[in-house]
């Protein structure tokens, strides 16, 4: 058994104005599988597919309040591409922001409601991974958090070292996952968390309890009977165990 990253879930006061901007910003497809919830996915796109990673936007009335531990890193192919795609972004909405990052290479923005991602600088690594060159999570122990999610999922670990761990799927197509050492400490739940799903045939209840076996606990965030499962990393991060399929 095992799952695989197959979506973030990002909460929103208003998904569909928010889930308007990232479709722009992602060049994606929207869509609405029910009141309340937006997805995007690129068009054409079968999903579950390793080569990209799909946003749900939900609505929630819960203000934000402190940095997102899970944001996107878009990709960009040169110096002109990454000036161009920040004018893009900013033209669309976008803001700068300040997180304590310095001098560095690449731009940090928030969305129309505060969410931060960033706009990398030209990453050979990321030229075959699509607009979303990673999905990236804060987190206390790269080296824990490359165990423990590199047994969850079937995707690679690519590099692991006090301060990052990188795993991509195991086709070695699409977004990466980077956990980044970070000396900030979580407070309250994420309002991005990650959406992992099993294979086809697979039992929900037996792949939850096998992450329960590999340190993960079940998390309590008031949902009501759903159909999947709502779990925690051994860092205290909220994840979702999907139905398979």
């Amino acid at each position: 058994m095992a799952t695989r990253l197959v979506q973030i879930n990002m909460k929103a006061h208003d998904e569909v104005a928010l889930g308007g901007f990232w479709a722009k910003v992602l060049g994606w497809g929207i869509a609405s599988e029910a009141p309340g919830v937006t997805n995007l996915e690129p068009v054409g796109f079968d999903y579950p597919d390793p080569s990209a990673v799909c946003v749900d936007l939900v609505v929630s009335t819960e203000p934000k309040t402190a940095k997102n531990r899970v944001h996107v890193d878009l990709a960009t192919t040169s110096a002109d591409h990454h000036a161009q795609v920040v004018a893009r972004l900013t033209a669309l909405g976008a803001t700068p922001a300040d997180v304590g990052q310095g001098d560095v290479p690449w731009t940090v923005l928030t969305d129309p409601e505060g969410n931060e991602f960033c706009v990398r600088e030209p990453d050979p690594l990321s030229a075959d991974t699509g607009p979303i060159g990673a999905v990236v999570a804060d987190c206390a122990d790269p080296r824990a958090m490359a165990e423990f999610w590199g047994r969850a999922t079937d995707w690679t670990v690519h590099e692991v070292t006090d301060e990052q761990a990188v795993l991509r799927s195991a086709q070695g197509v699409g977004p990466y996952l980077r956990f980044v050492r970070t000396p900030d400490v979580k407070t309250g739940w994420n309002r991005v968390h990650l959406d992992v799903r099993p294979y086809p045939g697979d039992d929900l209840d037996a792949e939850a309890a096998r992450l329960r076996s590999l340190g993960a606990t079940d998390a309590d965030l008031g949902q009501t009977t759903v159909a999947w499962r709502v779990l925690v990393d051994p860092e205290g991060n909220e994840f979702c165990v999907l139905t398979p399929g």
